[in-house]
């Protein structure tokens, strides 16, 4: 499935050209959308044949960009989503989908956010997982270092599976 939803995107952004610097904002733009995230970034870095490296730290950045604006802003978001009628099925599934993964993240705090965040799996990413740390609660500092820091683990973990050991296999 993230492989048909990253192809997908890398047709999208087909318009910006099959220039390096074309192909690199399409990972850009990939790494930065919810569900896909750097995982996906990296996947179409692949696919776009671009250096390994410097996919890398774009898609990195990339997903690192939402994680602050997720932890100060998203719990007020959400309670003016409700009060909209159009709105309010959104909100109620996002807290639904984070109610779900919540377990995860509750008993180990910053360091179940990590692993939360590390771990290149569906459903899981810095997006869900700065969403789990704002309705939880958690101190917003501590949560930004942990989940940065899982992304950087995340991507090189995917480095390794799309470029790496494992590049032949995905």
């Amino acid at each position: 499935m993230v492989d048909s939803l990253v192809s997908f995107f890398v047709n999208i952004f087909g318009f910006l050209g099959t220039s390096a610097l074309g192909k690199n904002i399409t990972i850009f733009l990939i790494s930065l959308m919810p569900i896909l995230e750097l995982r996906g970034g990296m996947a179409a870095a692949r696919i776009l044949g671009l250096n390994p490296y410097l996919s890398l730290l774009i898609c990195v950045i990339a997903n690192i960009i939402p994680i602050p604006l997720i932890l100060w802003f998203i719990t007020p978001v959400l309670d003016w989503f409700k009060k909209k009628k159009f709105l309010r099925k959104f909100a109620l599934w996002c807290e639904k989908h984070a109610q779900k993964n919540l377990g995860k993240i509750d008993n180990l705090k910053y360091y179940g956010l990590f692993v939360f965040v590390a771990v290149p799996l569906p459903t899981t990413g810095a997006w869900t997982g700065c969403l789990i740390a704002a309705l939880l609660g958690l101190d917003k500092k501590k949560s930004m270092v942990a989940a940065i820091a899982g992304v950087l683990v995340a991507g090189l973990i995917m480095l390794l599976i799309t470029y790496g050991i494992f590049g032949g296999l995905f």
